[in-house]
């Protein structure tokens, strides 16, 4: 499958900033298994030792800046300590 899209319509910002840079870094699979989820099949790859990892979060802040107000604000409550 295709990547989603990572604006409004998509649900990259269902996910919190960790998540995010997990996915990005490690792949679906990899993310997942972080988390204690295995067995889950991904078409994401890892980009650890292709990107470097303030080039992640400089790219998913790119990203969250281009959501609307109403979204950031969702996904921003998603990464708060009480989440």
């Amino acid at each position: 499958m295709p990547a989603p899209p990572h604006d409004e319509t998509g649900h990259t910002w269902h996910h919190d900033n960790k998540l995010l840079f997990d996915y990005t870094k490690l792949g679906g699979e990899g993310a997942l298994e972080a988390r204690g989820i295995t067995g889950f099949k991904s078409g994401m790859p890892a980009f650890d030792g292709v990107i470097a990892d303030e080039e992640i979060w400089n790219i998913l802040a790119f990203i969250r800046s281009t959501w609307p107000d109403r979204v950031k604000e969702i996904q921003a409550a998603r990464n708060s300590p009480h989440h």
